[in-house]
């Protein structure tokens, strides 16, 4: 039996492209060579490209996801192993392109994809299914903001954040009233709609959830203890926290977190690696984010997670590329 062709297709249009070429080299070095011939392909915003193994680049078509080396072989991929966090991979973007061109990939489809990156979208979605979460506004960039009537309504301290971007990037905690007009436009500088949230005075907890063999289950459940006021990128990807697996509740909380975050898993009708955010509060988990391309490096949680359950990044990989192999 041939072996299938995998493109490991990493970076993005974010200031996470860092990180997904981290992520990228752990899937790449993971893929079992006895069944998949694996490839590098690099996505940036200027360039598309397909890296050989003597870091030699040769451009991608973007006719066919196709590309041309050495001698006019032309190579055109089995599976695409989506591992871009945030824009285009995370946002449904490249997978609507895909599509298309009748691309086989990695991870959730384009409408799970693009809900999972609007916050507030997915919020309002999973509160239908019995998810609670913190108490939000939403501004548009341009919207009148009305300091008083904010803080009236959901109190102090608040989260200020981009309602769609990765990696923590532009959030702020506001502890006074005058600190609120200025966090507004660092989320802005991320995105042209902002989520104003109360503060969850809680437990952080990252749960990482993937199908693996045909059903839906928890790899862990991590403690977040930042160094900083919360988790932002410092904290996510400088070492700036200190991340426990499993996170030290008591066994009544961790049953009510698996169940709460398969249920929003299955009720998006994910596929593939994700990780949600929750805030223990009383025992109650409630919903920050879910991530449908969370980090893969090998310092980051999921990977981590899948360690403690006993289930080999390899397997784990090989997993995601054989269904999309075998997605009608």
């Amino acid at each position: 039996m041939s072996k299938k062709s995998v493109a490991v297709v990493m970076g993005g249009y974010s200031e996470e492209y860092i990180v997904s070429l981290k992520s990228g080299q752990l899937i790449y070095d993971s893929l079992d060579r006895n069944l998949y011939d694996v490839y590098k392909v690099v996505i940036l915003r200027d360039e598309w490209y397909f890296l050989d193994e003597n870091n030699r680049k040769f451009q991608i078509n973007k006719g066919d996801f196709s590309v041309t080396t050495d001698n006019n072989t032309s190579l055109k991929f089995d599976v695409c192993f989506n591992i871009i966090h945030g824009t285009p991979g995370e946002n449904g973007i490249l997978q609507a392109y895909w599509d298309a061109i009748g691309q086989k990939y990695t991870g959730c489809d384009f409408y799970q994809s693009a809900l999972t990156f609007n916050k507030k979208d997915t919020l309002a979605v999973l509160s239908k299914y019995g998810i609670p979460s913190a108490k939000s506004v939403y501004l548009r960039k341009g919207e009148d903001i009305n300091v008083e009537e904010i803080i009236e309504n959901i109190g102090l301290p608040v989260f200020v954040k981009p309602n769609q971007s990765g990696s923590s990037l532009g959030i702020s905690k506001v502890k006074e009233k005058s600190e609120l007009i200025a966090a507004t436009e660092l989320a802005f500088k991320e995105d042209d709609e902002i989520l104003i949230e109360s503060f969850l005075d809680g437990m952080e907890v990252s749960v990482g959830v993937v199908d693996y063999k045909g059903e839906a289950i928890v790899l862990g459940i991590t403690e977040i203890v930042p160094k900083n006021e919360f988790f932002d990128y410092e904290a996510k990807y400088e070492g700036a926290s200190e991340e426990i697996t499993p996170a030290r509740i008591n066994d009544e909380t961790r049953i009510r977190v698996e169940e709460i975050a398969k249920r929003a898993y299955n009720s998006l009708g994910m596929s593939g690696f994700s990780r949600s955010e929750f805030i223990l509060m009383d025992g109650i988990p409630y919903m920050l984010e879910m991530n449908t391309n969370p980090g893969f490096s090998p310092a980051s949680i999921l990977p981590q997670q899948a360690k403690v359950y006993g289930i080999a990044i390899s397997d784990l990989c090989g997993n995601e590329v054989e269904k999309a192999l075998n997605k009608k």
